[in-house]
C-alpha cells in the first residue's frame, strides 16, 4: 500500500463520528477483552443495514454490542436482531448497550450458546441479513447456516476477511488465514451468491444471496 492509500485508509477508517454510547460500548468490550469492530466497519454495517431495509437480522459474535448497535441503528424500527454469543458477560454487556442506545427490548433477542448448536434452530430463509464476527474455524459452517436462513436477495456480511492483510499473502499458512481464504474463494465461486471484498477495517466479505 502506497504511503498515500495508507493515509487515505486512515482517514476513511477514523471519519465516522462515535456518540457516548458507542464509547462506552467500546470501554466494556476493552474491559471484557474483546476486540470491537473499528468506526469505518461500524458506519458501513449501519449503511448495509438500511440499505437493505432488513426486517430480521442475526448476529453471530456479540461481543458487547458494539456491533449490535451499529446494526439496529440502520435496522428499521420493526426490525429484530437475533444476536448469539457463547458468554453470558458478553451478552450482559450487550444488552446493556443495547439499552442505553434507546432500542427496545423486543427488537433484540440474545441467545447464549455456541453457533454450530444454536443457528440450526433458527428457521430456514427467514432472516434478511447475516452478520459473522465468530472464531474462525467455525466459519464454513456458520456461512453455509447463514445461506440457508437468509432470504433471497439477503445479506451475509463477515468480519475480519483480509485478516490483518495476511489473507493476501499466500504464503502465509496460518490456520485461521488459511480458513478466511478458502471461504473467501468459495463464496466467490457459489453460484448462490453474489459478492464483493471490501478493504474496510481489516476486511469486510460481503454477498447477496440470489
Amino acid at each position: 500500500m502506497s504511503a498515500d492509500k495508507s493515509t487515505s485508509w486512515s482517514y476513511a477508517e477514523d471519519l465516522p463520528a462515535e456518540d457516548e454510547v458507542m464509547l462506552r460500548a467500546r470501554e466494556r468490550s476493552f474491559e471484557l477483552g474483546v476486540t470491537p469492530i473499528g468506526p469505518g466497519v461500524g458506519a458501513v454495517l449501519t449503511v448495509l443495514a438500511a440499505a437493505s431495509k432488513a426486517q430480521t437480522a442475526v448476529e453471530i459474535g456479540t461481543g458487547a454490542g458494539v456491533s449490535g448497535v451499529c446494526l439496529l441503528r440502520g435496522l428499521g424500527p420493526q426490525s429484530v436482531l437475533t444476536t448469539i454469543d457463547v458468554d453470558v458477560e458478553h451478552l450482559r454487556a450487550a444488552r446493556e448497550a443495547f439499552s442505553e442506545a434507546g432500542s427496545p427490548a423486543n427488537r433484540t433477542r440474545t441467545i447464549s450458546g455456541r453457533a454450530g448448536d444454536v443457528l440450526p434452530r433458527l428457521t430456514d430463509r427467514a432472516y434478511d441479513l447475516v452478520f459473522i464476527d465468530a472464531d474462525k474455524p467455525g466459519l464454513p459452517g456458520y456461512v453455509e447456516q447463514a445461506i440457508r436462513l437468509l432470504k433471497p436477495a439477503g445479506l451475509l456480511i463477515i468480519n475480519d476477511a483480509l485478516d490483518k492483510d495476511k489473507v493476501a499473502n499466500p504464503a502465509n499458512r496460518e490456520a485461521n488465514t488459511v480458513v478466511l481464504r478458502q471461504v473467501s474463494k468459495a463464496i466467490r465461486d457459489d453460484d448462490r451468491l453474489a459478492s464483493a471484498m471490501l478493504p474496510t477495517g481489516d476486511g469486510l466479505l460481503v454477498a447477496v444471496k440470489k
